[in-house]
């Protein structure tokens, strides 16, 4: 049977985040980090003050009211001293021996359940452990623990040896769980929570790495400002998928411009966290700066670098193939448009109004020159008409001729 990597099952969620924020708790009170949501370690890591309800029948309940801490770290073995974390490299059918120390640092004795679990990325992209009711598929179970419980007496450490058997079938790449000791604690309203503090294991099983990452669902959308001469802001959302079977620290770049690449501004700061083979993570970037140019485009380019186990130089032949993705929306400059149209309805009714103002001014003009023609015209027909009237109004007939008529004599 071949060993996969599977995500957490979807009806495993409300307790994954119980267990994240629980986990989480258990390490703000911390003086040094040795717990999964971190790659620093410490002698002496702390637990917080806790009430607990367990015992073994050698040991009694610590008081409700006591604060009980505790600190784990990874023992100094042949694997290493000083560790931050576990990580170990083997070949498919592979073991070792390890161990891992947790201190009481409290003043009654502790009794503490120790197990591993696989490792999975949340939504924020801190790696977490399935919580304990939850079983595991890879890592976690390829990691035996002597012992499922561990009493610490006073001010005390012990250490709690493992083992780490590789099936023999193994698909090669990168693994993640984790070495979880456990306190539960249950209030007096009767809420039982469950306080988990452990340390990191990562396995890189030998073969060949096949790196690769996917982008999806890149999504882009524009916020414009009332003020048409300023520019607004882009937002870009995107999901980053490890298809491969190494653990990759991404690199990624947004680029937000306008037609023809114009206008074109990057974001300064896209945060994406190392991916864990099969896991992924959603992110929404904010680009500053960004005109409207109406159609704008989003370029994302995803790349990284395998991340190599502590101790180790990265291998320069396995390279992450980069992946580009791009989305595009409208920008359009609503105010700037609508002060356009606004100016052009006022050049409009300027232009018609001169207009009306001309046509209004030649009809009053034109009025004026027929009235001038017709009142001419009437001047004129009376003078005709007095010359056409006799001088005399009291004679008849024809007027005398201008000289004197020859007389004649009569026959």
């Amino acid at each position: 049977m071949t060993h996969r990597r599977t995500s957490p099952a979807p009806a495993s969620r409300a307790l994954r985040a119980l267990a994240g924020p629980l986990l989480a708790l258990a390490l703000t009170a911390a003086p040094a980090a040795a717990a999964l949501p971190g790659d620093a370690a410490a002698p002496g890591h702390v637990a917080p003050a806790a009430r607990t309800a367990v015992a073994t029948d050698d040991a009694p309940a610590p008081d409700p009211e006591q604060t009980v801490q505790w600190g784990v770290r990874p023992g100094d073995t042949a694997q290493g001293v000083d560790r931050p974390n576990f990580a170990y490299s083997l070949a498919p059918g592979g073991s070792l021996r390890d161990s891992l120390v947790v201190s009481n640092h409290g003043d009654t004795p502790l009794a503490l359940a120790v197990y591993a679990a696989d490792g999975f990325l949340t939504d924020d992209g801190t790696l977490d452990l399935l919580p304990a009711g939850e079983e595991s598929t890879a890592l976690g179970t390829w990691i035996a623990l002597d012992q499922a419980e561990v009493e610490i007496p006073p001010q005390e450490r012990v250490e709690v040896p493992f083992t780490v058997t590789v099936p023999d079938d193994a698909t090669p790449g990168d693994y993640a769980a984790g070495v979880v000791s456990s306190l539960v604690v249950v209030a007096e309203d009767g809420v039982t929570t469950d306080r988990r503090l452990g340390s990191r294991v990562h396995l890189r099983v030998q073969g060949e790495l096949a790196p690769a990452l996917a982008v999806d669902d890149v999504r882009l959308a524009y916020d414009g400002t009332l003020n048409p001469f300023a520019p607004g802001s882009a937002t870009v959302t995107f999901t980053v998928t490890n298809e491969g079977n190494a653990r990759v620290a991404p690199a990624t770049a947004v680029r937000v411009s306008g037609p023809f690449g114009l206008g074109a501004t990057s974001a300064t700061d896209v945060d994406v966290p190392e991916l864990l083979p099969g896991s992924s993570v959603e992110r929404t970037v904010e680009v500053d700066g960004v005109w409207p140019l109406g159609r704008e485009v989003a370029t994302l380019t995803v790349g990284g670098e395998v991340v190599p186990l502590p101790g180790t130089v990265p291998d320069p032949e396995v390279v992450v193939p980069g992946v580009v993705a791009t989305a595009t929306t409208w920008a359009v400059p609503w105010v700037a448009l609508g002060l356009l149209v606004l100016v052009a309805l006022l050049v409009v009714w300027r232009v018609r109004a001169r207009r009306r103002a001309r046509t209004a001014q030649q009809r009053a003009v034109d009025a004026a020159v027929a009235a001038a023609l017709a009142e001419r015209a009437a001047g004129g027909a009376d003078e005709a008409r007095a010359e056409d009237s006799p001088s005399d109004p009291d004679a008849v007939g024809s007027p005398a001729p201008d000289h004197d008529p020859v007389a004649r004599p009569a026959p």
